[in-house]
């Protein structure tokens, strides 16, 4: 049988304190209950000889806090490149003394209602409704007027009704068109890939702004699936009929890597011929050669300032747009003299 836990009233006896006193300095309640610095350390260290942990269930019946959170989302949690975000929600969550509950819908309602149902059934404090894509959703009933903070995912409406946390694809876009510009590229600059997306409209929106800023725009559009094969063939075949682009921006490193393979069977080098830059900047950025220049989607911090929001000091609802770092390597050079 496991060894019986230790009691407060244990700890008290111990350090020659009331069992109160004891709440008081474990709680870090010594201050303003005029505790003594004697006593405190006589708790204390009870509490560590007696190897003491608190009751939290019977903390939370008392205060109606469980010190509890839940993720719900479609398929984020099973995602391998989404996974910075769960890290990024789960040290948020314990460096604020919290415990992450994490669900994944596979986006089947009738899924999503019964993890929720089960997340209230456990009295959860609060939730983060998160999307693996960037998109528009309708929050959950279950979750009006609840205390939620919405990841990668918007409401529709001229003012949020909770905390919303996305990256910033418009000035991500606007990234992509100034760091062609500042290698010396100002025509020739064609897009790859069909914009349908949310992420894929704001990165083009932010595209034609930079691009406009400089006084130039984009040459033509490559269409295609945002998946290696579609990207391959689209390229080639636009080789075939005579284009001959001085750079090609990527959607994300997938329809990247199907450039590569396209341009090299065309026999065009990466920069020499050709500057090649993306967004999401996966490992397949930093596996290409050459390396992938790409603009990093920030996961990680998504998923901590998710948390932030959640559990830090009360604020007024907004959407967070969050920066998108360039990560420069050797796809980018300077346009070839023709």
């Amino acid at each position: 049988m496991p060894p019986q836990r230790a009691t407060l009233l244990q700890v008290a006896q111990r350090a020659g304190v009331s069992r109160s006193t004891a709440s008081f300095v474990l709680a870090g309640r010594h201050l303003d209950m005029r505790i003594s610095e004697d006593a405190r350390q006589r708790v204390l260290r009870a509490a560590q000889e007696l190897d003491y942990r608190p009751n939290l269930m019977a903390r939370s019946l008392r205060t109606k806090v469980t010190r509890t959170i839940a993720l719900v989302s479609d398929t984020l949690a099973s995602d391998p490149y989404a996974g910075r975000v769960i890290q990024g929600a789960l040290a948020a969550a314990v460096a604020h003394g919290h415990l992450l509950f994490i669900g994944e819908s596979e986006g089947d309602p009738v899924i999503e209602e019964k993890l929720i149902s089960d997340f209230l059934d456990r009295q959860v404090d609060a939730f983060l409704y998160a999307s693996m894509s960037t998109r528009y959703v309708r929050l959950p009933k279950q979750l009006k007027g609840r205390t939620v903070v919405l990841l990668n995912c918007l409401t529709r409406g001229p003012s949020p009704a909770q905390h919303q946390v996305i990256p910033d694809e418009l000035a991500a876009g606007w990234s992509a068109a100034t760091t062609l510009i500042e290698s010396g590229h100002r025509g020739g600059i064609h897009l790859v890939g069909s914009p349908g997306a949310f992420a894929g409209k704001e990165r083009l929106a932010g595209i034609r702004e930079g691009l406009t800023a400089a006084d130039t725009r984009l040459a033509g559009t490559i269409e295609c699936d945002w998946w290696p094969e579609p990207a391959y063939e689209a390229v080639s075949r636009a080789l075939a009929g005579g284009l001959n682009p001085q750079a090609l921006i990527c959607l994300n490193d997938r329809i990247a890597l199907g450039t590569y393979q396209a341009l090299r069977e065309a026999g065009r080098s990466i920069p020499d011929d050709v500057s090649v830059i993306s967004f999401d900047d996966s490992e397949l950025a930093a596996w290409l050669r050459p390396q992938l220049t790409s603009i990093s989607l920030p996961h990680y911090q998504l998923g901590w300032q998710a948390v932030e929001k959640l559990l830090g000091p009360p604020s007024d609802p907004a959407v967070s747009r969050l920066p998108m770092p360039v990560r420069r390597r050797d796809s980018i050079g300077k346009p070839p003299v023709r």
